[in-house]
């Protein structure tokens, strides 16, 4: 009888435990529906009555902005068109033409295309100079401006038109993107008879069997003693891929 009556107890607690919840769960829903209203509203009025032509875009970003600044620093909003980067960054893969490019005067240039991209295959050198991307000029622009035209859904096109060095006029190319996938680990090699040296990009995807693999070949085929991991520009990434990277020493 005094396990009935446990159980009875136990039984009534979480029902009530769970009608708590439904009741918190529902007035929360309650107090977001009423709020995204007043928000609404604001917006309505602000476009129809404010002296000056607003962007909804902008002061939408500008409201979701000041949302995530009251939480704690690791929340953020990546919008749409930074979502390559962000993939980049974790897995170390875009869609793209596959190059190196960098500042030089008011243009942007490559400077290394990457082996068996579409850069290659549609011939783009080392020094050519980028005029424009689908017709909006280049100029004036930074290299993160550029890699943002460049990058896209791998197989759509671009027109890229670049200026090369000893030809006379402009030259059109039509690229098809790919994906590229770019290596963690890009150099290792030997510095001396005993030290290995592992260069890190990124601690993206799969990062941390590239440096096992890596140290593996350094300690059973050179027979390296110590290891120098570089990481100088590397711009982060995984959490849990730093952490395998650190158990592999």
């Amino acid at each position: 009888m005094l396990q009935k009556s446990r159980l009875a107890n136990f039984t009534l607690l979480l029902l009530f435990g769970a009608a708590s919840y439904s009741f918190i769960y529902k007035g929360n829903q309650f107090e977001i529906t009423k709020n995204l209203e007043l928000l609404a509203n604001i917006f309505r009025e602000l476009d129809a009555s404010y002296v000056d032509e607003l962007t909804p875009a902008k002061l939408l970003k500008s409201g979701i902005d000041g949302m995530m600044s009251s939480l704690d620093p690791y929340t953020t909003f990546i919008p749409e068109d930074e979502m390559s980067s962000y993939e980049l960054q974790t897995t170390g893969k875009y869609g793209g033409i596959g190059a190196l490019i960098r500042k030089s005067g008011d243009y942007v240039i490559i400077t290394e295309p990457y082996e068996n991209s579409p850069s290659v295959k549609y011939d783009l050198r080392a020094g050519d100079k980028i005029l424009k991307v689908d017709g909006v000029s280049a100029k004036g622009k930074n290299t993160d401006e550029v890699s943002k035209l460049l990058k896209g859904e791998p197989n759509t096109q671009v027109k890229i038109t670049i200026e090369r060095p000893g030809e006379p006029a402009p030259i059109e190319k039509v690229i098809t993107r790919e994906e590229i996938v770019i290596k963690n680990v890009p150099y290792y090699g030997m510095l001396d008879a005993q030290t290995g040296y592992i260069r890190l990009t990124g601690f993206t995807d799969k990062c941390s069997r590239e440096v096992s693999e890596a140290m593996k070949d350094l300690k059973n085929n050179y027979k390296a003693q110590s290891v120098v991991l570089d990481l100088r520009d590397n711009p982060g990434g995984l959490l849990n891929e730093a952490i395998d990277v650190a158990n592999v020493f």
